[in-house]
């Protein structure tokens, strides 16, 4: 953090975005700059629409024990008028032991307040949602950096298409990629890291029901949606994983090579359906077409929430395999 001194510590510190990880990181870095000027610090937090300008008065005033203090005010937009005004009236003179840190979200509720608190000198550390790919790739390498690593422009795509976009998730990956390399991170870094997880398909999601491998298949499911694979084509694997095996099924005994001709499928694809259709009875395989049927109809008719009628056709289709059809 380099030397801090009571000087550099902002007596206003202006947290402005509705990015949760960002807003929690400077409110941490702000306590821990002041730990560092004196141990025993006395840090408080208010919730800024709960409170009363009594209450703000009495927290401003000096401490009859002295010592520094650090005043956390979250929600700062829910701020009442009369509050908003004494803060206002406080930040053209601010005590130099009180570091007062107000997060507001940033948009239009309150934004008098932030506006104010701003052309009083407060200290504005952003703290935004991060709208584009660039500014996600801009974090993940600074993200590296604050680990003591390094990271090349193609590793941070590499991470953001292994990782998602969420950034709690990226800054415990980037967190977690410098503890576990040289700090060094390049594209092949990531590659080897997280090999196998981007290519996970809905044929991957498909494959582990079949065979009524649960935890794999909503892993797979959960990971396929977290790297932005469309629920439509997760759920069309799924009701062809199911036909295909039904299909082989009544074709009856035979080798994959034998059935390939008067099945028109390849003798591969036999081949693994035979595998999966191990365990399956005749009105469990009836049960699993009607369950992949109604997810079809739910993903593709716009259900509200398509991951959850994903999650439920996995569990379903492997009760029906269990003979457990409803």
């Amino acid at each position: 953090m380099g030397d801090v001194t009571p000087a550099s510590l902002p007596p206003i510190l202006l947290v402005l975005g509705d990015e949760e990880l960002l807003a929690t990181r400077a409110v941490t870095e702000a306590v821990a700059r002041a730990r560092e000027v004196d141990a025993d610090v006395d840090v408080r937090e208010y919730q800024a629409g709960s409170l009363t300008v009594g209450e703000i008065d009495e927290m401003l005033s000096p401490s009859l024990f002295g010592g520094r203090r650090v005043l956390v005010l979250r929600s700062g937009q829910d701020a009442r008028k009369d509050l908003s005004a004494a803060l206002l009236a406080y930040a053209k003179n601010p005590d130099p032991d009180v570091q007062l840190v107000v997060l507001h979200l940033g948009g239009a509720k309150g934004r008098a307040f932030a506006d104010g608190l701003r052309s009083a000198g407060a200290t504005v550390v952003p703290a935004a949602k991060l709208k584009g790919h660039r500014d996600r790739v801009a974090f993940v390498r600074e993200e590296i950096r604050r680990n003591g690593g390094t990271c090349t422009e193609d590793a941070a795509e590499a991470l953001i298409a292994a990782v998602g976009a969420d950034l709690r998730e990226l800054a415990a990956a980037c967190s977690q990629l410098v503890a576990d390399t040289d700090g060094r991170i390049g594209a092949d870094t990531v590659s080897r890291y997280y090999r196998g997880r981007v290519e996970v398909t809905g044929f991957t999601v498909a494959d582990a029901t079949m065979v009524g491998d649960v935890p794999g298949a909503l892993e797979a499911l959960r990971w396929a949606l977290h790297v932005g694979v469309d629920a439509v084509p997760i759920a069309d694997a799924l009701a062809d994983g199911v036909r295909t095996v039904a299909r082989v099924a009544s074709a009856g005994r035979g080798s994959a090579y034998q059935l390939a001709s008067s099945l028109g499928m390849p003798a591969w694809k036999i081949e693994r359906a035979q595998r999966q259709g191990r365990g399956w009875t005749p009105e469990g395989l009836v049960e699993a077409m009607r369950v992949a049927a109604e997810c079809n109809a739910a993903v593709k008719g716009g259900a509200d929430d398509r991951a959850y009628a994903l999650e439920r056709a996995v569990f379903s289709v492997a009760a029906a395999r269990r003979g457990g059809a409803r």
